[in-house]
């Protein structure tokens, strides 16, 4: 690793995901610094940095899932530790940024999470925020330091490839209106037609499939969303789909929040297979045979070490 304008190259992680943060070390060709993150008896942080972080460059490896107050306070905490240790500069790198959801007011007395979060973040000393596949781009917006927004689409795709060479007769869906953007990224990177179903939300988690806009019957269809938390919104999307002459259904998701009884639906739906990735933590064992997870570890290594030089990263965000 050359240096350009900062101290040495450190990676440090919280809780929420060590095996993304060995993942990542292991490509940057680093060592994990130490810090213990423990518990008082009343619940409260208490932390401690092992190793000499100071005019270091750190990013801390720090995913904002359940539980995600605990989490969320751990990153906090960190990057507070770490500016009181004089480092260089601190990256949060959140993986799967929670809160995000409640990005604007939709009624009266609603709070917007996403921005408050964003202002922690800030207020706690961050430099710079490294995220992937937010729930909505604008949140970038929300923070008044540099964000980079990397995604995980091309390398869920890349996964679909094979499929599609085998039987070119697919179309790839977006479960709503809002996430039409993201599903014909995804649909150009396999150059396939999309299809959007239209719904309405009568409640947090709960929904109902109104209609399906564009052409989906005889055809294999790749379901595409941010997140998949319930299971609810894809797997009566996926029924509604197969009622509506669809052949073989996949899902695909960059954040495998899967509360819930998720896994389970997932399950037992009409969904041949379902692929997120290692933003967020799960044990292989508690997945089932349907959910299937890639890695995006060296896809934030290659960031984080453009960052580090001082190196555009669009040539991994495009």
């Amino acid at each position: 690793m050359k240096n350009v304008g900062y101290g040495k190259l450190r990676i440090i992680t919280g809780n929420s995901n060590i095996p993304l943060a060995k993942s990542i070390c292991k490509h940057l060709g680093v060592k994990l610094s130490v810090a213990e993150v423990k518990h008082f008896k009343d619940g409260e942080i208490n932390l401690n940095i092992v190793d000499s972080a100071r005019g270091a460059d750190v990013f801390v490896i720090q995913p904002t899932n359940t539980p995600v107050n605990d989490n969320l306070m751990e990153l906090l905490v960190l990057i507070d530790a770490l500016r009181r240790a004089s480092v260089g500069r601190v990256n949060a790198v959140i993986p799967y940024y929670g809160y995000a959801r409640q990005d604007r007011k939709t009624k009266p007395r609603e709070p917007i999470t996403a921005k408050l979060v964003a202002d922690l973040i800030t207020v706690a000393g961050a430099d710079r925020v490294v995220t992937m596949d937010l729930h909505a781009g604008q949140i970038q917006g929300y923070f008044n330091i540099p964000v980079d927004h990397l995604t995980a689409l091309k390398r869920l795709a890349e996964h679909f490839e094979k499929y599609v060479k085998a039987d070119p007769d697919f179309v790839v869906v977006s479960p709503d209106l809002g996430g039409v953007a993201r599903a014909r990224k995804f649909a150009d990177f396999l150059k396939l037609p999309i299809a959007i179903i239209e719904k309405v939300r009568p409640k947090p988690n709960e929904n109902e499939v109104m209609n399906v806009i564009g052409e989906i019957e005889g055809k294999n269809v790749i379901i595409v969303d941010d997140m998949i938390d319930t299971g609810g919104t894809i797997c009566k999307a996926a029924e509604v789909l197969v009622k509506r002459g669809a052949k073989k259904v996949y899902g695909t998701a960059t954040h495998g929040v899967l509360s819930d009884n998720a896994v389970e639906r997932i399950k037992e739906s009409v969904i041949k297979e379902f692929i997120i990735t290692d933003t967020i933590y799960h044990p292989k064992t508690k997945l089932g045979s349907k959910i299937k997870v890639l890695t995006i570890g060296d896809l934030i290594a290659q960031a984080i070490e453009r960052i580090h030089n001082n190196q555009s990263i669009s040539v991994i965000v495009d």
